[in-house]
This record gives structure tokens, C-alpha cells and sequence, in this order.
């Protein structure tokens, strides 16, 4: 088993209040738990009573007794670059030109065309998205026009891997996709969806590593069906979902009344797609069995008591309840990070944020209601309660940010 040595004030989610002052004196006066032992599996030693669990590590020691950066660290030293950039761009804060008047450098874009291709993401997020589609019309329209092509961009890559052409698809291909990433990024787009994109990161500090490593993900599920520990699951998570929190941070925006540093809103952003990611694989195990693949730590399955094997029978024992109740309060603890850094965003941008949270964490509630069994049936959240989780979202998403009540108590 990998051990952990991280620091208690290590910079993530569970930080994301650090903007109260109270909460730093109080670490202040305790050296002693400046470092705790964990294990991959966030069984930490020297935690603080009630504090969260979930931690960004710093040094990974293998067994042999080699320092190794884990997963967690590397995806950090992304997000870091991520603030950073937006930081630069909040202290040089220039207003956008109108949409009309950008225009893409090598595509012939018609009277309107910007527009229409906008709208066009837009009616593809509506049309697969429905719920998250109603959130965004309560953005501003230059921040949900963005949204929508971001998440446009993200659809087609998925498509690549899991669309009705995967099976045709070739590493030789995602470099190709690459390639188009870099040019739309250049301010060469290929079609009027990839224009969208490429206006939307003229207007926001957008940097490209997040949608590359989203590529980087798309070739793991080509070459990669096994993944022996959560180290390397949490990265194949961070490559197709968390990837998307750092991209859409920037245009969400940061409420100007947040005291949490920008640092702790992009791990929020971060730990809400693992989670939504962690979610969808305990929701698919049966229909990624059917396709030969197991999204599951293999060591974690190994101390169950379980195989592969197990997995492709289909049968719900007892040790596979237990194992799933392992996995569920793993991806909870990442909605729970996800959770006070939602808070912190810019309030017109928290609704289908929030709605998002709430709609994908019922999905593992839904599991346990099957009696974890997610071999044969489907966990999925009924229209009913998807209607009622609506008016809760958009409650949450009038508070303060919990940064500011934090430091107002």
C-alpha cells in the first residue's frame, strides 16, 4: 500500500474557507498536526475531529521506498496554473469586445455567424443536457454562450470514444483532434462549433492543458481497461471529468464578495467532476462489464474478497455490498468538497451548478436503493425529482459563499 505524508494546510477544498482568520490561528496553534499519514484511500492519522477527510497530497512513498508525486499532486500543479492565470487576468480586467466584432482568423464567418453558431451549442446543450441548459439561461448571455460551447467541444471528444464511430477511432485520430484543438486555440477554427469555442477563449482566461489532458483521457479508454489502484483512477477521472470544472471556472467567474482564494475554487471545481465521474462509473458497472472494462480499483477489490470475475457474473453478494458502500462514501466525500466551493462563485453562475451537484449525487442514492445492484439495472434520477431538486439548486444558490459566513461567525 502507497503511504502519503500531506500537510494539514495543504492547499484543496478542504481549505476553502481559508479566508477566515479565525481558521488559520487555529492551525496556527497546533504545529503538531502540520502533517498526517494517509493512505491512497484518505484514512488519515492526526485529522482533525470533524474536519474533512479529503486531502491533496504531497509526497507518495512506494513500497520499495521511493518518492513518487501521486496523481492528486500532479492534477494540483494543474489547477495552480489554472488560478494563476486567472489571477493575471482579474488584475489586468478588460472588457470583452461585442461577439459581433471578434472574428476567428482563417474561417469565413457570414453576417451573424458567430450567433448562429453559438445558438447552435446552445441547442445541443438543451437537447442533451436539459436540466444543466435551464441553469445556464440564468447567466449572463456572454457566460452562458461560452458555457455552451465548452460544453459542446467536451460532447464531440467524448463522442470520439463512446459515439456511434468509436469503433474506428485511432490514437492517429486523437492527434489529429489535438492538432484542431491547437489551431481553434491559435485562432484557426474548423467549423462554426469550433468558432464558438474559439471566441469564447478570447473573451476568458482559458488555458488549453485542461482540454488536452481531456484528449489524454480519451486515449487512456482506448489503450487502458484496468486500473490497479485509485491513484491512477483518480487520474483517468480528472482526464475525462475534472477537466471540465477547470475549464468552466473562468467563465462561471468567482463572487467579487469571496474571501476563498481562487485556488480553492478551481479544487471545488476539480473534486465536483471526480465525483460526477466516480458516480457514473459505480452507476455503469454492468454496462462497462458488457464492454470488457473495469472502472474499479483492482487492489480495493482484491481486499473484498472480489475479482473481475465477480464483476461479469453480475451477482450482488454481500461482499459486494460492502465494497459499493466504500465506493459511494468516496465519491460523497467529493461532492462534500465540491459543495462550499459552488458557494463561491459568482451567484448568476451557481444554479446549474448547483443543480448539476445535487441531481448526480442522487444517482448513488439511487444505488443503494437498487440494493447495489448496478449490474442489471440502471440507477437514474426520476423526472419528479429532478423537478424538485430544481427550487432546492436555485435555493443554494442564493446563500453568501461560505467563505463569507464562515468568517462572519
Amino acid at each position: 500500500m502507497a503511504i502519503m505524508l500531506v500537510r494539514a494546510s495543504s492547499p484543496g477544498l478542504s481549505n476553502a474557507a481559508s479566508g477566515s482568520r479565525h481558521t488559520k490561528r487555529k492551525r496556527a496553534r497546533a504545529p503538531a498536526r502540520s502533517w498526517m499519514l494517509c493512505s491512497l484511500r484518505y484514512a488519515c492519522l492526526g485529522m482533525e475531529p470533524g474536519r474533512s477527510s479529503a486531502v491533496y497530497s504531497s509526497l507518495t512513498v512506494n513500497p520499495a521506498g521511493e518518492a513518487v508525486v501521486s496523481s492528486e499532486q500532479k492534477v494540483y500543479d494543474v489547477v495552480l496554473r489554472q488560478a494563476a492565470l486567472l489571477k493575471r487576468q482579474l488584475r489586468t480586467q478588460a472588457p470583452a469586445p461585442p461577439i459581433l466584432d471578434v472574428r476567428p482568423q482563417d474561417l469565413e464567418i457570414p453576417r451573424n455567424g458567430l450567433k448562429e453558431a453559438y445558438d447552435r451549442c446552445g441547442e445541443i446543450c438543451e437537447e442533451y443536457a436539459k436540466t444543466f441548459y435551464l441553469g445556464t439561461l440564468l447567466m449572463t448571455e456572454e457566460r452562458r454562450r461560452a458555457i455552451w460551447a465548452i460544453y459542446v467541444w467536451c460532447r464531440r471528444t467524448d463522442e470520439l470514444v463512446d459515439g456511434p464511430n468509436a469503433n474506428y477511432i485511432t490514437p492517429t485520430a486523437l492527434d489529429r483532434w489535438e492538432k484542431r484543438l491547437e489551431d481553434l486555440f491559435a485562432g484557426r477554427p474548423y467549423d462554426m462549433l469550433d468558432a464558438a469555442l474559439s471566441d469564447t477563449i478570447s473573451r476568458f482566461p482559458i488555458d488549453i492543458q485542461p482540454f488536452r489532458d481531456m484528449i489524454e483521457g480519451m486515449r487512456s479508454d482506448l489503450r487502458k481497461a484496468r486500473y490497479k489502484n485509485f491513484d491512477e483512477l483518480y487520474m483517468y477521472c480528472y482526464y475525462v471529468a475534472g477537466t471540465v470544472g477547470l475549464m468552466s471556472v473562468p467563465v462561471m467567474g468567482i463572487a467579487p464578495e469571496s474571501k476563498a482564494t481562487t485556488e480553492s475554487v478551481y479544487s471545488a471545481a476539480l473534486a465536483l467532476g471526480i465525483a460526477n465521474q466516480l458516480t457514473n462509473i459505480l452507476r455503469d458497472v454492468g454496462e462497462d462489464a458488457r464492454r470488457g472494462r473495469v472502472y474499479l480499483p483492482q487492489d480495493e477489490l482484491a481486499q473484498a474478497g472480489l475479482s473481475d470475475e465477480d464483476i461479469f457474473n453480475g451477482v450482488v453478494t454481500n461482499r459486494w455490498r460492502n465494497f459499493m458502500k466504500k465506493q459511494i462514501k468516496r465519491a460523497r466525500m467529493f461532492f462534500e468538497e465540491a459543495e462550499r466551493g459552488v458557494t463561491e462563485l459568482s451567484q448568476a453562475s451557481r444554479w446549474p451548478v448547483w443543480a448539476s451537484l445535487l441531481l448526480y449525487r442522487q444517482i448513488l442514492d439511487e444505488i443503494e436503493a437498487n440494493d447495489y445492484n448496478n449490474f442489471t439495472k440502471r440507477a437514474y434520477v426520476g423526472k419528479g425529482k429532478k423537478l424538485l431538486a430544481l427550487p432546492v439548486a436555485y435555493g443554494k444558490s442564493l446563500l453568501l459563499p461560505y467563505s463569507l459566513r464562515n468568517s462572519q461567525s
